[in-house]
């Protein structure tokens, strides 16, 4: 076995860590999102639903609130699709840049919401994570080159534009965020054509007055 061992370049043993360190992270986050989507890891219970707000702790307030949805839903799906990029080899990158910001948002939640001593422990258990998710973007790092050129240089509009166009740009995006509302101005016109018009006039009559 150990001259098998010494056989294998040294490469080998560290990519072999990488592969492992994204299983770990990968399946965790399968793991903690099936119990979103399943098991149901929010919530409380009933007799927790209920006592008087002012006398439950903040940890079971806010466990109450994640159990909402689509709140619940949307980040379950998250760590399912983060963990199962993660553990595809193809798409490991993916994973690993999609894993930042949800285990982030974890972590402040752990450190915001959990008793001190629970979010101590979540809090280098995730750090620790985080760690390992940096080292396989280090592990990356001649494909990561490769994409920090692609954001970061020659990024520019594709015309160039009079600086007359630049200064109208704060009134081109108010027409944008407006023309927004023309569809559920629309939609409820259909619907009930005499309400929009009573609201279009007091509106004129406040403007008049």
């Amino acid at each position: 076995m150990m001259k098998l061992l010494k056989r294998i370049p040294k490469e080998k043993y560290w990519d072999y860590f990488i592969l492992a360190a994204r299983f770990l992270i990968g399946w965790t986050f399968l793991r903690y999102g099936y119990s979103k989507m399943v098991d149901g890891q929010f919530g409380v219970s009933e007799a927790e639903l209920a006592t008087p707000l002012k006398d439950l702790d903040l940890f079971r307030v806010s466990w109450y609130m994640f159990d909402q949805q689509p709140f619940k839903a949307f980040i379950g799906i998250s760590q399912l699709i983060c963990g199962t990029l993660l553990i595809i080899n193809r798409t490991a990158l993916l994973g690993a840049f999609l894993f930042l910001p949800i285990v982030t948002t974890v972590l402040l939640i752990d450190l915001t919401f959990m008793p001190p001593a629970m979010a101590n422990a979540f809090t280098w258990r995730l750090s620790f994570y985080v760690l390992l998710d940096f080292l396989i973007l280090w592990h990356y790092k001649s494909k990561m080159e490769v994409i920090w050129n692609e954001v970061w240089q020659n990024v520019n509009t594709k015309y160039k534009y009079p600086i007359w166009l630049y200064l109208l740009l704060p009134l081109m995006a108010i027409a944008i965020e407006v023309a927004s509302l023309l569809p559920k101005a629309m939609y409820h016109f259909i619907l009930s054509p005499e309400n929009v018009w009573s609201g279009v006039q007091g509106i004129l009559n406040k403007i008049i007055s």
